[in-house]
């Protein structure tokens, strides 16, 4: 394609990019400059295996012993075709916001609202728990990073001084990303892809260091470690633990749709991001955990169900090397966090442009110097500082920010893939304007239902109140999940109820699917 009989940059913008948004009736504001790659980058580095399986290797084999590893391609293949929804959704309709734009495009306006809150407050709650992993990284490569607490506490978040130097750690890496994405997109691409390519290399080189260790077959995998003890149905309820370590990694990957309108050909890259992100995140995430597995001195250290990943790596790779490896994961933890962030506030931004929030003219505003809204950079800079200066001191409060930031992203899925596959049944997607962009044909059905059903079975067993995740201490911590996730609804609805005006017609045309009923 040329202009003015001059080629175009790869990644610059096509003016048929922005001539395809007018048709949604939005005008081109952010500044469209994101590759192939970009895209791909944004969304991996939102599930981020150096962040989650290094964060949380120690809660999965502790509740399960080495054959929590089979949690993995089973929450792999729920979230593959939640994915494969969303790559069909990305395609269709290359807007920022993702679930909030997906939801509007086929369900009910009070559906995509509840979408779009509930995944905002989820991304605010994501970022918080992502910057507390800091606490588990740092300190093991430098004590000096162990502001509060002693010895004891390096490397531990379930300790009280552990737990406040987390919070410590974690206030300095949300000031960091929020100032980059009030800096502009450009800024925060080369941040993230440098990072998603260290964790990339990183990962890899850490798969072939361990394999050079291995000294046990892969029949690890069959262990239990007698974990199903005192469980009421056995293994299996360690099992249903232990699944949200998979869990907590495997989402995230519809960022690469929340930056539709800052992407080079969206409709052609977004959907291809998706199901790459979370791809390349099961091949090398489950390599990783079993070669860690097969190479590790003794199996059954009680350091493993404590520190997890950074002590396997150190007491079978050695301090040096075992510390290089703990760079490069919190280097992945800072683009998590910034990955995070920059979906929250493409989020805000696109439901405040359709008048979905207050004060949406000031939200909506997009700086004409760095092409960013500003408003809900710091919004989300703010509301995540808030969660954590909360949570300051709980030990608990880690798993219960873990869990509640899980659970608030599978309802605002399901809020997708269950009105998809109505639409579905009833013959109305894909429908006639549906463009020749990525679709799963036949097998749409199958793959949607399967979605849904998954879907609805994690959020039950995310929002089951055990003392084998939350504690028995205090009940409100044991509960603190159902509770958060009640309150964010409940509050939703009432923000609903008072400003009608919120759930105003969007500001562009809709597809003639709304037009429909839907749920």
């Amino acid at each position: 394609m040329a202009v003015h009989g001059e080629s175009l940059p790869v990644n610059s913008p096509r003016p048929s990019d922005s001539a395809d948004l007018a048709e949604f009736g939005y005008k081109q504001q952010l500044e469209r400059s994101l590759g192939s790659f970009s895209s791909f980058a944004s969304g991996f580095s939102y599930i981020s295996i150096m962040t989650g399986v290094f964060q949380l290797f120690f809660f999965g084999f502790g509740s399960g012993g080495p054959a929590f590893i089979w949690t993995w391609p089973l929450v792999f293949l729920g979230q593959l075709a939640v994915a494969l929804c969303f790559a069909e959704m990305a395609g269709q309709y290359p807007l920022a916001g993702s679930v909030y734009q997906w939801s509007k495009q086929i369900a009910r306006p009070v559906t995509s609202w509840f979408a779009g809150w509930i995944m905002i407050i989820g991304a605010v709650v994501t970022a918080a728990a992502v910057a507390v992993a800091y606490q588990i990284i740092l300190p093991q490569v430098w004590s000096g990073f162990q502001v509060i607490g002693g010895a004891a506490d390096i490397g531990a978040t379930s300790t009280p001084g552990g737990a406040k130097n987390a919070i410590v750690l974690a206030l300095g890496l949300v000031v960091f990303t929020t100032v980059i994405n009030i800096v502009g997109v450009k800024v925060m691409a080369k941040i993230n892809n440098f990072g998603v390519a260290v964790e990339l290399g990183g990962i890899i080189l850490l798969i072939i260091a361990l394999a050079v260790h291995i000294r046990r077959g892969p029949q690890v995998v069959f262990e239990t470690s007698g974990s199903g003890s005192g469980h009421s149905l056995g293994y299996l309820g360690a099992f249903m633990v232990a699944s949200l370590m998979s869990a907590y990694v495997f989402y995230g990957f519809d960022t690469a749709g929340s930056l539709a309108e800052e992407t080079v050909e969206p409709r052609r890259h977004a959907p291809r991001a998706i199901l790459r992100a979370i791809t390349a995140a099961f091949v090398v995430g489950g390599l990783l955990m079993l070669v860690g597995m097969m190479a590790v001195g003794n199996i059954h250290a009680k350091e493993l169900s404590v520190s997890g990943m950074p002590y396997l790596l150190k007491s079978t790779l050695g301090n040096t090397l075992g510390d290089v490896f703990l760079v490069c994961s919190a280097i992945a933890i800072t683009v998590c966090c910034l990955a995070v962030q920059t979906a929250a506030i493409r989020m805000i931004f696109a439901m405040a442009r359709d008048g979905r929030l207050p004060f949406r003219n000031s939200i909506a505003k997009v700086s004409p110097r760095s092409k960013t809204p500003i408003a809900p950079a710091l919004i989300t800079g703010v509301l995540t500082i808030v969660v954590l200066l909360i949570n300051i001191g709980n030990q608990r409060a880690f798993f219960v920010l873990t869990s509640t930031a899980i659970i608030l992203f599978y309802i605002p899925y399901l809020l997708v893939t269950a009105p998809m596959l109505l639409r579905r049944l009833r013959g109305q997607w894909p429908g006639p304007d549906h463009g020749p962009f990525f679709r799963m044909g036949r097998f749409g059905i199958v793959v949607n239902a399967f979605a849904v059903l998954y879907g609805i079975a994690m959020t039950v067993n995310l929002l089951w109140p055990r003392g084998a995740v939350y504690g028995t201490d205090h009940w409100y911590f044991q509960w603190g999940a159902v509770l958060t996730t009640a309150l964010i609804v409940i509050v939703g609805g009432v923000m609903l109820l008072v400003r009608r005006a919120w759930t105003a017609a969007p500001a562009g045309p809709v597809s003639s699917a709304v037009a429909e009923e839907t749920v």
